[in-house]
Order: structure tokens, then sequence, then C-alpha cells
């Protein structure tokens, strides 16, 4: 963990390489609010990195929510995850499911992504292994647009909770 102070010093480079996985495989946020430091406090930081996200074209956005792994999916079984991804899958109970619970799972990811062209996203901090599934069933009734800005929501969600991780509390 970094205090803010430590933080707002750190080379551009180090910064970045730091809050890279807040958002998942998008160090792009991390180098645009790099340029606006220092912060002084975690909502100020929170705050920018969403920014950077919300003010993002369409097709930025889409990358990034093209960037998260489906929960309980193939590369959670094969172990090539982000660390912060595994941790958050474990923390549900994802990576020790039963066949008939993994085959639930893939149907739904693979239901979602045919409907969406993306990845079902939930924070799975806040929910359950129950919680995911009943939101999989809501979720799919739902219009693109609608999921677009739901994942986002989503992300935004998670992120906070990973740099939560990394910023020492004052």
């Amino acid at each position: 963990m970094i205090s803010f102070t430590d933080l707002n010093t750190l080379p551009h480079e180090e910064f970045v390489r730091l809050l890279a996985g807040v958002y998942e495989h998008s160090d792009w946020v991390a180098r645009q609010v790099s340029e606006h430091r220092p912060f002084n406090d975690f909502p100020t930081l929170r705050d920018a990195m969403r920014d950077a996200v919300n003010l993002a074209s369409d097709a930025e956005k889409l990358t990034l929510i093209r960037a998260h792994p489906d929960l309980a999916g193939k590369l959670a079984r094969a172990g090539a995850l982000t660390e912060s991804s595994t941790r958050e899958q474990a923390g549900l109970g994802l990576d020790h499911l039963s066949d008939a619970e993994f085959d639930q799972f893939s149907d739904c990811n693979t239901r979602y992504r045919e409907r969406f062209s993306f990845p079902f996203i939930i924070c799975a901090r806040k929910t359950t292994k129950q919680g995911v599934l009943e939101a999989f069933a809501t979720r799919l009734t739902h219009s693109r647009d609608t999921e677009i800005s739901e994942a986002l929501h989503q992300i935004h969600q998670i992120a906070e909770l990973r740099l939560q991780d990394i910023i020492l509390p004052p």
C-alpha cells in the first residue's frame, strides 16, 4: 500500500505501473490521471479515474468492457486471470465450482456474450455466487445500451475496491 504523498511523487511510469490494474488491462486510465497530480484524497483520485473512463470514446469503453474475463470461465480454470481477478473470483468460490456449476456459469456466459458481444461484468466482491446467477437472469433481459451502462457501473465499483487495496487510508 502507498500513501497519497508517495503516490503523488512517483515518477510517471511508476505511478502508471502501480495503478495499471485498477481498470482491467487498461493502463491508459492511469496514464491519463497521472497528468492531473497531485491528488489530495481518495475521492479525488477515484473520480479522476472514473472521469477518464466516462469521457472516453464509445469504442474505448467497449474495449475496456471486453478486457474483463468471463466469471468462472476458461481463463479462470487455466489460471490465466490477473491477480486481482483471480482473488475476486475466488472470494465468491468460483475457483472451486463443481462440474455442474461450471457448466451453468459457462452457459450463462455464452448466452450473455451472444446477446451483447461482451462479457458479463459484476463486482464480485459485492455479491454472492447466487447473486451472480440471479443477475445473469435479470440482465439478459436488458437492452444492449442498458448493459453497457451497467457494465461500466460495475467496472467502476471493481476499480474503487482495487484502488482501496493500493492506497493507504488517511
